[in-house]
């Protein structure tokens, strides 16, 4: 902190005198053990010790070295070698003694050998720790490093050409052993009572040996502070022991800086053991002059002796230290900011210590003034009147200097608001955990995450608040940015978060809509077409070009209500592929994740079932490059509406294999030909309520491009299809096909083939079956990545294991199935993958049929035994991709 004379010449930074009015009442004798804390390291965690070996003073030596007289007003060190030092100044025995030139001095590095600039040294103003008849005149220390070599030149710029008699230069070892003393030991530890006068001289006498009580408690937590026995104060230097505010009470806390240059924070300690003994062995002081140091990184230091929870009387503002305290940060700010740390530090102490009186660190008080002067805006003070400070001001609020730095100053509003709060920046910035964003917020199947930002450290808020429609659900700590919780009840909820300062003060922030869709059932319908882009029907007719989309309008027609619709269930075909590309379908008004649906190459036909949430009763396709044609067919919608079918968990079971005559004819398919599966009172199928069948539908042996379609028995069959196949594929895809008559039909267009089908599961209109919940489409498993499992290709009989309950908001129980949309890619050979409950003994149902080099996926409906599901690739070696939908619960 540096003084500002009249002439306008910046000088040393200012200890105030300590002046009060009246006589100083003594807190106490010997100063009791103050609140230890662990102390810090670089990053504000764990203990500091000194010398980095143990707690307990360092020795620490000044080095003198007598300037010669050169005549006409000069003085001089010439360059030479001295013992190895890392701060200096210059100092003479005249206290009132004034230098108005300059005075100069660099030093040799003893890392490099190589000479510093010349750095100026400005005087320190007289009596700035009362009258002390040891006191010297001194220059302001400055830090320079671990050196070996100085030289400094004095010029007096009077007319007089006088300059005081015993210049030297104090240079300042502060760890002169190596920090391995253990002899040292505190002094007498006696405090004093002390007393001035208006115009500053201060008089000391003993007091009582005796313990000092506690200090109050204070509204908020203290902060780490790296105590005098982690930093290794020398006690010994310090005969008088400490003396305390005459009332006890701590108004005001001023900040200053040191106006030392650039240092490590590694060296914070020894920067601050080298200002003790600079302030003691050349000054003359009592003791540091500061309350508290701190550093760059954010580590305080507890300064002046008495005690870090008590009114310590310091020696930093002059005229006002009778009802104040200090933070000093180390450092000059006269052309620098002070950092975040710093300022983040620096707040902690102050709210610390302005808490344990009641104090507002962005309120104002009022100070007595102790001399009659002028701050550094040129307001006058007179001696024994009051005036309005903040209670966290700047050095240069009371006295004529630039303290606490050009820089620093202006950041004194910020160190305001962080000590005394409210949380600033505080928002939300991302909502998840299940939840996914749709046209008026967010919704869950239940179970949300809320992240938030905030531009307060942590350590200044004593915690957060996860609230649903204003009740508390979670609390967490203050250093956390994020929160948990299931919303149970179906319907709208606000989410908010509310942060706490540690000053008490709240803030909340804006409330995000989240719904909570009532648990859904099927109900099938006829298979029709909705959408050909080839005709027009359903959107515009036109080919899907790259980046396009396409939306569909799914409720209010062809049978589908208007409203109460959670999802629908579509058979989707991309066919005039021109390139390699994929497709997502998702749900209009929501943001499109990177799930995708079919994926497809130049010349292919590829159908897939898709079971996507409808959001604002519309469902939207994307496709990813090149153009293509898509057509959707609907099998069913789910609903909350209380009519519907609930979902059973039956297989994956072989129900039907035309090439060996199971479920119908051992015989291919042929041209225009029909088989009818008995499905309803077989393999475990109940006889009577059974409204759709869940199968896995494979054409293989195909002779000739053709499609299958596969609907109710006894009902017309429609345009819809269910596979596309050219000669010579294998193609699965996933049918949810209602059922009539207890049987469902199975037809081929052209050419012949054979069909099998696995089942694994029906809707029932009983009780017994599982409610359908939206969530997603979000990719859950990626081989390629190692989502979900590890980063590797599935091999030849190789499975791999996805847990799908507790996570992706997927609740940990009651969850019969789930609804994944799974992608076979890089395929090293032809295979079949087939998907089954982790847990039970696979059975020979398939999933998907590739081939080398093929990208094929498929709709699968899993149940889930064990909270997890298994992937079985027969042979080759291939990447695995899931998406989940929905899920199934009871």
């Amino acid at each position: 902190m540096r003084l500002k004379r009249a002439r306008g010449t910046a000088v040393a930074a200012a200890l105030g005198v300590l002046a009060v009015l009246g006589l100083q009442s003594a807190a106490g004798g010997a100063a009791a053990a103050e609140p230890r804390s662990a102390g810090v390291t670089a990053d504000g965690t764990g203990t500091y010790a000194a010398g980095g070996e143990m707690d307990g003073p360092v020795r620490s030596e000044v080095h003198k070295l007598a300037l010669t007289a050169e005549g006409h007003g000069e003085a001089v060190l010439s360059r030479r070698a001295t013992e190895p030092f890392d701060m200096l100044g210059v100092s003479w025995p005249d206290a009132d003694a004034e230098i108005k030139g300059t005075i100069e001095a660099r030093t040799r590095s003893a890392e490099t050998g190589a000479w510093s600039d010349w750095v100026t040294l400005e005087p320190y103003v007289p009596g700035l720790d009362g009258d002390r008849p040891a006191e010297r005149g001194s220059t302001e220390p400055v830090w320079v490093g671990r050196s070996n070599g100085a030289e400094v030149r004095v010029s007096d710029g009077a007319a007089s050409g006088v300059l005081p008699a015993g210049l030297r230069l104090d240079m300042v070892d502060p760890d002169a052993d190596g920090g391995k003393s253990t002899a040292a030991t505190a002094g007498d530890a006696r405090t004093a009572a002390f007393s001035t006068t208006a115009s500053g001289a201060a008089t000391t006498s003993t007091a009582t040996d005796a313990a000092v009580d506690p200090g109050p408690p204070s509204t908020v937590p203290q902060p780490p502070v790296v105590s005098r026995a982690e930093w290794g104060a020398d006690e010994s230097l310090n005969d008088e022991g400490p003396i305390y505010l005459e009332k006890g009470v701590i108004k005001a806390v001023f900040v200053h800086h040191t106006t030392n240059a650039a240092y490590d924070c590694a060296d914070s300690a020894a920067v601050v053991r080298a200002l003790h003994v600079y302030h003691v062995k050349t000054n003359g002081w009592r003791d540091l002059g500061y309350n508290f140091l701190v550093d760059k990184c954010g580590k305080i230091f507890e300064g002046r002796q008495g005690g870090i929870d008590q009114p310590v009387m310091g020696a930093h503002t002059y005229g006002f230290n009778s009802e104040s305290t200090s933070v000093a940060i180390i450092g000059d700010y006269t052309s620098t900011a002070a950092s975040s740390a710093a300022l983040e530090s620096t707040a902690r102490m102050a709210a610390y210590k302005l808490g344990q009186y009641g104090g507002n660190p962005a309120g104002t008080t009022t100070l007595v003034a102790g001399a009659t002067q002028k701050n550094y805006a040129g307001k006058e003070f007179v001696a024994g009147q009051s005036y309005t400070f903040n209670q966290i001001s700047g050095h240069r609020d009371g006295f004529n200097t630039e303290c606490p730095g050009t820089k620093l100053y202006p950041q004194l509003p910020a160190i305001r608001t962080l000590a005394a709060g409210p949380v600033q920046g505080f928002k939300v910035s991302s909502v998840g955990g299940g939840a996914f964003a749709v046209d008026s917020g967010y919704e869950t199947p239940g179970p949300v995450s809320v992240k938030w930002a905030t531009t307060t450290p942590s350590s200044l808020i004593s915690k957060f608040e996860l609230l649903a429609d204003g009740q508390v659900v979670t609390t967490v700590a203050g250093n956390a940015r994020t929160a948990s919780t299931t919303l149970s009840v179906p319907g709208a909820h606000k989410l908010t978060v509310k942060a706490y300062h540690q000053s008490g003060k709240t803030t909340t922030t804006a409330a995000e809509n989240v719904s909570v869709p009532a648990p859904k059932k099927f109900v099938p319908v006829t298979p029709q077409r909705l959408m050909d882009t080839r005709s027009g029907l359903g959107v515009p007719k036109a080919l899907v070009g790259p980046a396009g989309v396409v939306t569909l309008q799914v409720t209010g027609a062809n049978g589908v209500p208007a409203t109460g619709v959670g999802a629908v269930v579509l058979n989707v075909t991309a066919t005039h592929v021109s390139a390699t590309s994929y497709v997502s379908v998702y749900p209009d008004g929501t943001t499109r994740t990177s799930a995708s649906n079919l994926n497809v190459v130049k010349g292919q036909t590829v159908p897939n079932l898709v079971v996507v949430p409808v959001v604002n009763g519309k469902v939207s396709f994307y496709n990813n490059a090149g153009s293509l044609d898509l057509i959707a067919d609907i099998t069913g919608y789910f609903t909350s509406d209380g009519q519907g079918s609930s979902h059973v968990n039956l297989g994956p079971k072989r129900v039907m294999d035309t090439r060996q005559g199971l479920g119908v004819p051992k015989a291919q398919v042929g041209p225009a030909g029909v088989v009818t599966l008995q499905v309803a009172g077989v393999n475990d199928v109940p006889a009577e309520g059974v409204t759709a069948v869940v199968l896995n539908v494979t054409a293989t042996r195909v002779s000739a491009t053709s499609y299958v379609s596969v609907y109710p028995d006894g009902t017309t069959r429609t345009s819809a299809s269910n596979l596309n196949v050219v000669e010579g594929q294998t193609v699965p895809n996933l049918v949810v096909v209602p059922v009539v008559n207890g049987k469902v039909s199975f037809y081929n267009n052209a050419g012949s083939l054979d069909l099998i089908a696995d089942i694994t599961g029906y809707f029932t209109s009983g009780d017994e079956g599982a409610s359908h919940i939206n969530l997603g489409p979000k990719r859950v498993m990626d081989t390629r990545e190692g989502l979900g499992v590890p980063a590797a290709q599935v091999g030849p009989a190789g499975v791999v294991t996805l847990q799908v309950a507790g996570v992706n908001g997927v609740p940990a129980s009651g969850v019969t199935a789930v609804v994944l949309n799974v992608t076979a890619t890089h395929v090293s050979a032809t295979s079949y993958v087939s998907v089954y409950p982790d847990g039970t003994t696979r059975t020979s149902a398939s999933n998907l049929n590739v081939v080398k080099g093929q990208t094929v996926p498929n709709l699968v409906v899993v149940p889930v035994v064990n909270g997890k599901v298994s992937f079985y690739n027969n042979a080759g070696s291939l990447d695995l991709i899931a998406d989940i939908t929905g899920y199934f619960r009871k």
